[in-house]
C-alpha cells in the first residue's frame, strides 16, 4: 500500500499533469526561492524533486513580499509540446492597519506564464497574464484553443471578495488574453471559491474548485457543463472531497484538488491536507499533497472509492517514502535541491559555495525576518520526529552579529540557536523565540559561555517538543535545559488576520546588523527523520 500523504511536508496546492509515462506535480512555495517545487515519479507513489522552475529575477523577485505570499498555487500542464506553468507572485495580502481595518481588502495578486520544452530546462522570462485574483490554471481545450481560469477578487465593501471563477481566452500568438473575461461559477454556500481547474470528457467541461477556506472547512467541489462558459450544474454531492465533518480523520484540511489519468483510463485525485499534532491539533507539517484512486460512475459523475467523500490515508500501489536520513558536506558548488532560501533572486548576496570549497558561506546581512535580504538557508520538516545538525566556523565581535541552527515558520514564528558575542559573557550561545501566541513577541535564554573554535548545534524535535543542543566537535552534547514549543511553526499558531499557509524549515542563519557582512561557514548540515522517542534519541 501506498501511504498519503505522499508529498510530505510543506508541499500545498498540488497542480498534476501526465506525459507518456511521467507525472508531474507542482506545488507552491511561497516566500521561499527558488519558486515552485515539480516532483516526479513513474508509479504515483515514489516522487522526486527534479526542478524549481523559477529560479532567476527575471521570472521572480520576492523582496518584500509579506509573509506567506510570493508564488501561490502554480498550474502545471502540457499541450504536447511543451510544458506550461502558471503561477501568482502575491505583493500583498492586505493585512490591518494598527488601530483599523484600512487596507485589508486591498491585494494584490499578478498572475505569470512560463513555458519549457523539458521540465528540468531553462524555462522562459513569464508573460504577465492579469493581476484579478489568484489561483490561476491553463485549459488547453480539444480545438486548439486555450482558456486562463482564475478565482476573482472583489474588495469593495459588502460584496463577496471570492467573486467566482472567470474564464478568459490566451492567445498564444498574440502573448496575452483576449476577449472579455466571463464568471462561469459563483461557487457554492460553503464560499471561499478557488482553486479552479477544468477538463473536458465525453462532451462535458468538468470544473474542480476549492471551497470552505484552507483549513478544516475545506472541500472539493465539481461542477459540469456542456460550454466552457456555463451554466454550471452541480455533482449530486456537491463536495467529492472534503474531511471537514470528519475530525476523526487522520487526514484533515483536504481540498484544492487536480485530476489525473493513467494510460489505463484510471482517474486519480491529488489534493493537499493537514496531519494534525495529536496533543496540540496544530499542523506542524504544513500542507501537504495526498493521492487516491476515484471513479467515473454511469451518471458520469466522478467519485471516491470507498468512503465517500473521504480522503484515504493507505492506497493501492508501491510502498512509497522512507524515512530520511541524510548528510550534506556542501562539496558541491550547487546548493543542495533540498535547501531554498528566502524572497531574494540573488543568492550571491546571501550565501557562496565557492568562497571557502567544502563548505556553505552564510553572508550576514539583515534581520532574522527581514522581508528583503537575510541569510537563511533551510530544508522542510517532513516527519513529526526528527534530529538536524550542523557545524560552523564562526567568529563574531559583538553583539550584532549572530549564526546557528533555526526551526522556522515565519518571522513570528521561531526558535533560533545562534552564536553571538558581547562585552559582558564574551561568545555565547542563546536561544531567540519569536512568539505568535503569546504577550510576549520574543524571548531569550540565558546566554552560555562557549569557548572559541568550531562548534556543532543541535535541533531534535519530537511532535510538539523541541530541545537544542551544542558541542564542540568529537565532545559530547550539552542539552540546552529548556523545552519549547515545537508548535508554533504551524498554520494555526497565528495572531488573527496573518496569512499562514506555509510549514515548519530547518536551517542555517547568518545575521550582521551592524552592516559589515561578517559570513559564518558551515562544514555540513545532517537532517534524520526517526521514530517517537519519549526521552529523545540520546535520553535527553
Amino acid at each position: 500500500m501506498t501511504r498519503n500523504p505522499i508529498l510530505p511536508g510543506f508541499n500545498p496546492d498540488p497542480s498534476i499533469v501526465r506525459v507518456g509515462e511521467d507525472y508531474y506535480i507542482a506545488t507552491s512555495t511561497f516566500e521561499w526561492f527558488p519558486g515552485v517545487q515539480i516532483h516526479h515519479s513513474r508509479d504515483l507513489a515514489n516522487w522526486t524533486l527534479v526542478a524549481r522552475p523559477l529560479n532567476r529575477a527575471s521570472q521572480l523577485d520576492m523582496r518584500g513580499d509579506p509573509d506567506s505570499c510570493g508564488v501561490w498555487a502554480p498550474c502545471l500542464s502540457h499541450d504536447g509540446e511543451r510544458f506550461h506553468l502558471i503561477y501568482t507572485d502575491v505583493k500583498r495580502y492586505g493585512r490591518t492597519t494598527v488601530g483599523g481595518a484600512s487596507g485589508a481588502s486591498l491585494r494584490d495578486f499578478h498572475n505569470y506564464l512560463v513555458t519549457c520544452e523539458t521540465i528540468d530546462g531553462d524555462w522562459s522570462d513569464p508573460i504577465h497574464l492579469n493581476s484579478s485574483g489568484f489561483d490561476p490554471s491553463l485549459f488547453h481545450d480539444e480545438d486548439g484553443r486555450k482558456w486562463l481560469l482564475n478565482m476573482l477578487w472583489d474588495h469593495r465593501p459588502g460584496r463577496n471578495r471570492f467573486a467566482g471563477i472567470v474564464a478568459q481566452e490566451y492567445s498564444p500568438a498574440e502573448r496575452r488574453l483576449i476577449g472579455e473575461r466571463v464568471n462561469i461559477f459563483p461557487g457554492t454556500p460553503l464560499g471561499l471559491t478557488e482553486a479552479p481547474h477544468l477538463y473536458r470528457r465525453d462532451g462535458w467541461y468538468y470544473l474542480l474548485t476549492a471551497e470552505g477556506g484552507t483549513s478544516w472547512n475545506h472541500a472539493v467541489t465539481m461542477a459540469r457543463s456542456r460550454s466552457l462558459t456555463g451554466p454550471y450544474e452541480l455533482h449530486p454531492d456537491t463536495y467529492i472531497l472534503s474531511s471537514r465533518t470528519r475530525p476523526d480523520a487522520p487526514l484533515q484540511r483536504a481540498g484544492h484538488a487536480d485530476l489525473v489519468e493513467t494510460p489505463e483510463g484510471e482517474p486519480w485525485l491529488v489534493y493537499l491536507c493537514g496531519r494534525p499534532l495529536p496533543n496540540r491539533g496544530r499542523c506542524v507539517l504544513g500542507r501537504e499533497t495526498a493521492i487516491q484512486p476515484m471513479r467515473w460512475a454511469e451518471d458520469g459523475w466522478l467519485y471516491t472509492i470507498g468512503d465517500p467523500g473521504m480522503p484515504m490515508l493507505e492506497v493501492p500501489g508501491p510502498e512509497g517514502r522512507a524515512l530520511v536520513d541524510i548528510r550534506d558536506d556542501f562539496d558541491s558548488t550547487a546548493l543542495p535541491i533540498d535547501f531554498q532560501w528566502l524572497r531574494t533572486p540573488e543568492p550571491e548576496a546571501i550565501f557562496s559555495l565557492t568562497a571557502r570549497p567544502g563548505r556553505l558561506r552564510l553572508y550576514g546581512r539583515e534581520t532574522i525576518g527581514s522581508l528583503f535580504t537575510q541569510a537563511l538557508v533551510a530544508r522542510r520538516q517532513q516527519a513529526f520526529c526528527y534530529s538536524a545538525s550542523c557545524a560552523l566556523d564562526y567568529a563574531p565581535r559583538h553583539f550584532q552579529q549572530a549564526a546557528g541552527l533555526v526551526a522556522w515558520y515565519n518571522a513570528s514564528k521561531f526558535h533560533y540557536l545562534h552564536i553571538s558575542q558581547d562585552e559582558e559573557v564574551g561568545r555565547h550561545i542563546r536561544v531567540m523565540s519569536a512568539l505568535p501566541d503569546s504577550p510576549q513577541a520574543d524571548a531569550f535564554t540565558a546566554p552560555i559561555a562557549i569557548p572559541e573554535g568550531p562548534v556543532e548545534l543541535r535541533v531534535d524535535v519530537d511532535y510538539e517538543r523541541l530541545r537544542f543542543a551544542w558541542r564542540a566537535p568529537g565532545g559530547a552534547w550539552n542539552w540546552l535545559p529548556e523545552q519549547f514549543d515545537a508548535s508554533i511553526l504551524s498554520d494555526e499558531a497565528s495572531a488573527p488576520g496573518m496569512a499562514n499557509f506555509t510549514g515548519a524549515f530547518v536551517g542555517m542563519a547568518c545575521q550582521d546588523m551592524s552592516g559589515a557582512g561578517l559570513h559564518a561557514d558551515f562544514d555540513w548540515f545532517a537532517y534524520r527523520e526517526r521514530e517517537f522517542s519519549p526521552r529523545g534519541p540520546d535520553g535527553a
